[in-house]
């Protein structure tokens, strides 16, 4: 404020403090001092700045001095007017006094030359021919020009916290993309203040704070789904649907807005057949849970889940979803959503929503991402209420080479030579939900299709196979493994892949086409290879054509694989090497997840593991089992033949895995007995 005083009192006192001399001189002594002054003035505020807000501070008199052009001030504006009067003076005009000592001169106006246009202040400027004012100048700042670079300097700061936030979520170099924003910002800015022109400092602007935002996007969408990327077509119409309906703006009616608002998911009904029924879809797009729906559905298959659990209790419905074969617990809906939501999949699976005691089944797809995923659904009625399970089947996530299982480059090259030949059966046994139906696919798709004929018989159809004939099993209509395989083999087919072996009729009529020259694959339950031998005995398969026809058995079981981004290392215990029967000596480290975490990994989840591996066990039937076969000799002696033609256990294949650090020994002991 004491600034501001003195540039009043000194430009209201410029006309009474001139020394004597010319106009010309006058003026441009008048003008010189106003420039001081300003300069002054500017000086004081700047001072102000630099002492109370540092690093914002400069940013402010930057864009203070970018929004303020250099004609804009009055006093230099004014100045060639002034030059152009003096000569127009009166030429008569006395000469000037004789020089006063300065004591007597200070106070009296008579001995100073008077201004013949009269003093004025800011870009107003005077002309005596016509006796009028106008603006020389303008105003001191463009105010378009300080809105907009304002509003540029914000959208940097606003998109550097973003940058910052979000690479540290995503772990994607935080502290290099923060600096990059941090110095591409404040390059272009400085470009743009020692630009002579204002739209190429504009253009600096855009160009190298454009750049480095843009390369931290183009890097940030190879690492997040489709659905997460930013600055894409997909992105830029979403949001700008969405803009336009929060003013009541729809544009391509209500399913695009919904479709935009929620995940990119649309459900697709099936008929009990599992032909669409576009009527089921339309029927629910309306109800009330449908969007809970579409989330619960969407976000398990992000999270790449095989299943979903919605279990009722008295206040709620949980909710479970298995990941890599573990069961994790999601947010859980309250009873009345929970019901609608398990209400929408019975109607998109064709099932009868008023009966909720009596088991029921249906599938249903959806269209995620431009593919499309199949669901099979069960229910069954409970204490608390109906409880609801979804079978995931993505074909994003299917294998289809048996490279990509995991397995020994020699376990491969055996499993292709036996599943290469012209006759005989191909086992694969373990648990539900040990991959068995994914390795018969890999094994089929090594076959050459066009020149076999490739018949399947399933229950439901999982993975959709080009080139071959696939038969879904409709059990309410009397059609059965059996039955179908019968109608099968009059179909002149060279491989029959079957998806289960559950009952006598289907063992035996497999035996009997893997005897008369077909190549059959199918699965069993059971917990080994030795075991799935007698698990055919038992279901009255005769111990000779069972000899005859089965040309190996592989067991199998699937053991998560160690998150590599965030997996550690540990020396392993001497004694339990001693035990696994491996050198303590040669065996350096064991990895396993992370125990203490400071930040949650972005690829895994924080798990520790993602995506899974077999653990495989192959028995191939040689002469000598043949003959312990049809004797029903004991599995101990059974398996004692097995290890001298060179089979490993499960449990010795799984430990070849924890040395190479794919899994860690506590996940072995989980999947392996």
């Amino acid at each position: 404020m004491r600034v501001v005083d003195d540039i009043v009192i000194t430009q209201a006192a410029a006309e009474d403090a001139r020394p004597s001399g010319s106009v010309e001189g006058n003026c441009k002594m008048q003008t010189g001092h106003c420039k001081f002054q300003i300069g002054s003035l500017q000086f004081a505020i700047c001072k102000a700045l630099l002492r109370r807000c540092s690093l914002a501070g400069i940013c402010a008199i930057a864009l203070l001095a970018f929004a303020i052009p250099s004609e804009s001030l009055a006093q230099e504006s004014a100045a060639a007017p002034a030059d152009a009067v003096a000569p127009a003076a009166n030429p008569a005009a006395p000469a000037a006094p004789a020089a006063q000592p300065a004591g007597s001169a200070v106070g009296d106006p008579n001995n100073w030359a008077r201004v013949p246009e009269g003093f004025y202040r800011g870009s107003m400027y005077f002309d005596p021919t016509t006796k009028s004012t106008f603006n020389v100048a303008g105003w001191y700042f463009s105010l378009f020009k300080l809105v907009l670079v304002v509003g540029l300097f914000l959208y940097w700061i606003n998109t550097s916290a973003w940058v910052a936030a979000d690479s540290r979520s995503l772990h994607l170099r935080p502290e290099f993309w923060s600096s990059v924003q941090l110095v591409g910002g404040f390059v272009a800015f400085l470009a743009a203040l020692v630009m002579p022109v204002f739209l190429l400092g504009l253009l600096a602007i855009m160009v190298l704070y454009g750049g480095s935002i843009g390369a931290y996007v183009y890097e940030r969408n190879q690492h997040v789904p489709e659905s997460g990327r930013v600055l894409t077509p997909r992105h830029l119409q979403g949001w700008g649907i969405r803009q336009l309906s929060r003013i009541g703006i729809h544009l391509g009616g209500g399913k695009v807005v919904d479709a935009t608002l929620g995940p990119p998911i649309q459900f697709i009904g099936k008929t009990k057949t599992g032909q669409r029924d576009e009527g089921r879809t339309r029927q629910v797009e309306s109800s009330k849970g449908y969007m809970a729906a579409r989330e619960l559905v969407y976000d398990s298959i992000l999270r790449r889940a095989t299943d979903i659990h919605m279990e009722p209790s008295d206040e709620q419905m949980g909710v479970r979803i298995r990941i890599d074969g573990v069961m994790f617990p999601t947010e859980p809906f309250d009873r009345p959503i929970g019901d609608a939501v398990v209400n929408i999949v019975k109607v998109l699976s064709a099932m009868d929503i008023t009966e909720r005691r009596r088991p029921q089944d249906g599938s249903f797809g959806a269209v995620v991402e431009d593919r499309e995923v199949d669901f099979r659904v069960a229910t069954q009625g409970t204490r608390f209420g109906e409880k609801l399970s979804l079978r995931i089947l993505d074909q994003a996530n299917a294998v289809s080479t048996l490279a990509q299982l995991g397995m020994r480059k020699q376990l491969e090259d055996r499993i292709k030579e036996i599943t290469h030949q012209p006759h005989g059966m191909f086992l694969c046994c373990g648990p539900t939900g040990a991959g068995k139906s994914t390795t018969l696919f890999a094994c089929l798709n090594g076959i050459d299709r066009h020149e076999k004929n490739v018949i399947t018989i399933e229950d439901p159809i999982e993975y959709k196979l080009d080139n071959a004939t696939q038969i879904e099993i409709n059990t309410k209509s009397g059609q059965s493994f059996g039955g179908s395989l019968r109608s099968v083999l009059r179909q002149d087919p060279d491989v029959v892949m079957i998806g289960e072996i559950r009952d006598e009729e289907t063992a035996k009529i497999a035996c009997q086409a893997a005897s008369t020259g077909h190549m059959v694959f199918s699965t069993v339950h059971a917990n080994d290879t030795i075991t799935a031998l007698y698990r055919m005995m038992d279901l009255n398969v005769e111990p000779f054509m069972l000899a005859s026809s089965v040309s190996a058995v592989l067991g199998q079981r699937l053991a998560r694989r160690l998150c590599p981004h965030c997996r550690e290392a540990y020396k392993p215990n001497p004694e339990l090497l001693k035990q696994a029967g491996l050198p303590p000596d040669k065996v350096e480290k064991f990895y396993r997840p992370p125990k203490d975490r400071k930040e949650e990994c972005t690829h895994c989840g924080g798990v520790g593991y993602r995506g899974r591996i077999g653990v495989f066990e192959l028995l191939v039937i040689n002469d000598r089992i043949r003959d312990l076969t049809r004797d029903k000799a004991a599995p101990s002696a059974m398996g004692a033949e097995a290890r001298k033609n060179g089979m490993l256990y499960m449990r010795e294949e799984g430990l070849r895995l924890v040395v190479r650090g794919v899994t860690s020994a506590d996940e072995l002991m989980r999947v392996v007995k």
